[in-house]
């Protein structure tokens, strides 16, 4: 049975992922946990993260749900095929940010259960800190 993303894992990896800035001496980081139908399960601010990063941990999470794959593949496909990101982009009411950060939440048996978006930092660094906090949680981390 496959289970879904409640609260409770959500902070589970929300938690993880500042232990894992905290760790790197990250800037201040924003978390958006979002489950399998992009709805938000739980957003977390750090003191000092600035105020558009919701919106780009966000974006980063339904960019990953979007494709069924992470950011990572997003960002790649922005400079070879920057025609398809803006046209998903336009699709999507400017809802995705394509870069390294959102990553697709995967259960046990392969499943896409969710994705996290991190923003507040380098992408690279922000995408190691929602790897983290997944994997904190037993899941399965999807960065594209």
């Amino acid at each position: 049975m496959t289970i879904g993303i409640g609260l409770s894992i959500a902070e589970t990896i929300t938690s993880a992922a500042f232990e894992k800035a905290a760790e790197l001496k990250l800037k201040p980081l924003t978390v958006a946990v979002l489950d399998a139908g992009g709805h938000t399960v739980l957003l977390k601010r750090q003191d000092g993260s600035s105020i558009m990063r919701p919106q780009i941990a966000t974006g980063k999470a339904v960019g990953a749900l979007a494709v069924g794959t992470g950011t990572r593949w997003l960002n790649a496909n922005a400079e070879s095929r920057p025609h398809f990101v803006n046209a998903l982009n336009g699709v999507s009411g400017g809802a995705i940010v394509p870069v390294p950060g959102g990553v697709l939440i995967r259960g046990a048996d392969g499943q896409t259960l969710g994705a996290v978006g991190i923003t507040g930092d380098t992408s690279d660094n922000d995408e190691a800190c929602a790897v983290a906090g997944i994997e904190a949680a037993s899941l399965t981390a999807d960065c594209g």
